[in-house]
């Protein structure tokens, strides 16, 4: 059985960046540690830092309620509002998040000052999108698709700025893009998908192409490795989404002459090498 393992596969640099300053409080000793929201969306790694006493805020009310201490801002980032919670209760911030997202956030802070509605093209629910959002105002919007656009009914005097979601797929980004582009408005178009995750789903797409099944790994949780599944299940039948070996049903590659395997931002290296040495020997 050949095995190919996509090379894009696994921690991006602003998830590594992010984890890694977590693991350099624990070893500087500082206590109570925090992070806002699980560091990356992958349980494995969560655990870890749990049983090494770092702890998760999910709330704002939580967050309010630290006076000592030091947080970790997660590699998705988070909204203005979140920072003046922490500076007001003289909490030590660590900001670890991912310089491709700072620099939305920079982008929608500027762009609404300069009165342009910004509408972000994501997942509304998902952190990344969230925080993005504090950096605007109360136009600011959310969208995934043509008609989301359509039923704000933005009036047509308004300027508008387009960003998008880091990790969002980037052939539908830019769809909506040319759909939105035919209207009338004054639109400034920024891609500010990261080129990492445009690397990863072009690999993906590539090696689902060429195998009998696809192993896709990464958390439940994880909109990047969400979009590589749907790239390579529309590419390869035989796709599978698993978090670790432990969810590999063997029956599903017993019988196939070659697998493939990529892994989303948030899995972890050692989780890959596991996977593919099991798949390679056993099978």
């Amino acid at each position: 059985m050949e095995v190919i393992v996509a090379k894009t596969a696994g921690f991006c640099f602003g998830v590594k960046r992010a984890v890694d300053k977590v693991y350099e409080q624990i070893k500087n000793g500082k206590q109570p540690i925090y992070t806002y929201g699980p560091i990356i969306h992958n349980e494995v790694v969560v655990k870890d830092l749990d049983e090494k006493g770092v702890k998760v805020v999910d709330t704002k009310e939580e967050l309010a309620a630290l006076k000592e201490g030091v947080v970790v801002i997660r590699s998705h980032g988070v909204g203005k509002e979140i920072y003046d919670i922490l500076n007001e209760n003289g909490v030590e911030i660590v900001d670890a998040t991912c310089p491709f997202v700072k620099k939305i956030h920079k982008i929608v802070s500027e762009q609404s000052a300069d009165g342009r509605q910004v509408i972000i093209v994501g997942d509304e629910k998902h952190p990344e999108v969230q925080g993005i959002k504090g950096w605007g105002n109360d136009e600011t919007k959310v969208i995934t698709s043509y008609e989301d656009f359509d039923h704000l009914q933005i009036p047509a005097e308004k300027r508008l700025c387009l960003v998008a979601q880091t990790t969002f797929n980037y052939n539908k980004f830019q769809e909506l893009v040319e759909k939105i582009s035919r209207t009338s408005y004054d639109i400034n178009v920024l891609n500010t998908i990261c080129n990492a995750t445009q690397e990863r789903q072009v690999e993906a797409k590539k090696v689902a192409s060429q195998v009998d099944v696809m192993l896709v790994i990464g958390g439940k949780h994880s909109s990047n490795t969400q979009k590589l599944y749907e790239i390579c299940q529309k590419e390869c039948k035989n796709t599978y989404y698993i978090q670790t070996l432990d969810d590999l049903n063997p029956e599903c590659i017993s019988s196939a002459c070659n697998v493939g395997i990529t892994a989303g931002a948030s899995t972890p290296n050692n989780i890959i090498e596991e996977v593919h040495t099991n798949v390679r020997v056993k099978f």
